[in-house]
């Protein structure tokens, strides 16, 4: 899934939490379904709670989740002001010179592009177009290597910011994650459609750790393999994005 988050160079080196004295938090964003949103009655939901959720379960500990803007998240996990990402964060080399990653538990899917449904655009010859991407993220670093030269790539806080943006006729082409993205378009009533093919960027989803919680990696780590052989990271899946990927076949 998604996204690049710029290099962060901290010469302090923080401490891992007390796994048995204090609470695991865990930051999301809340801004991104199915993976993370704000429900109707005002509280965090989706894949990632849910898998969260079953993985601190599984591994005994205390969580809770923290809910920051995309922008800031990886600088203030560094920071200490949690301890994990889980906010569909693709695992990328960029990445890992600022934080540590578990394994995957959501395989990488293809980004997408939409446009109007009146538009005529063909990817491969965009020329004076604006191209919308929510920022730090890795389809951002793919618009800036591939469309700046010859279109204007915008950048946006939220992914709901940049859906609003093209819906008002202010952006050509948006490129997104195909989880979120789909079920807008399928609401869309056929104002908008899909262009193109659709691109794989970056690997799958993954936790995201400081560098050197050794303890809190491990635990996370062995939850996490236990939970994808017995089926349950599966199930969630399949509540969520329906027809997978899956991790058993």
């Amino acid at each position: 899934m998604k996204k690049i988050a710029f290099p962060i160079a901290l010469a302090a080196t923080i401490l891992s939490t007390s796994l048995v004295a204090q609470t695991v938090r865990i930051g999301t964003e809340g801004a991104y379904a199915p993976y993370n949103y704000m429900d109707a009655s005002g509280k965090i939901a989706g894949y990632e709670v849910d898998l969260g959720n079953a993985l601190c379960a599984e591994a005994k500990l205390s969580c809770t989740f923290v809910v920051n803007e995309w922008d800031t998240i990886i600088p203030n996990l560094v920071a200490g002001n949690y301890d994990l990402i889980m906010a569909g964060m693709s695992i990328t080399d960029e990445r890992k010179k600022s934080i540590s990653f578990s394994a995957e538990y959501y395989p990488v899917e293809s980004s997408l592009f939409a446009s109007a449904s009146d538009a005529k655009i063909n990817l491969s010859s965009l020329k004076g177009k604006k191209i919308g991407v929510q920022g730090a993220t890795v389809q951002a670093g793919y618009a800036e290597t591939h469309f700046a030269a010859n279109n204007t790539v915008l950048s946006y806080e939220t992914f709901d910011q940049s859906v609003a943006d093209l819906m008002a006729g202010n952006l050509d082409v948006l490129l997104a994650d195909g989880d979120p993205l789909k079920p807008v378009v399928k609401a869309s009533n056929g104002e908008l459609v899909f262009v193109g093919d659709g691109i794989r960027i970056g690997g799958g989803i993954g936790i995201g750790m400081r560098k050197g919680d050794a303890v809190l990696a491990k635990k996370m780590g062995a939850a996490l393999e236990t939970l994808k052989k017995n089926g349950t990271v599966d199930k969630l899946i399949k509540k969520y994005f329906k027809n997978g990927p899956f991790y058993s076949h």
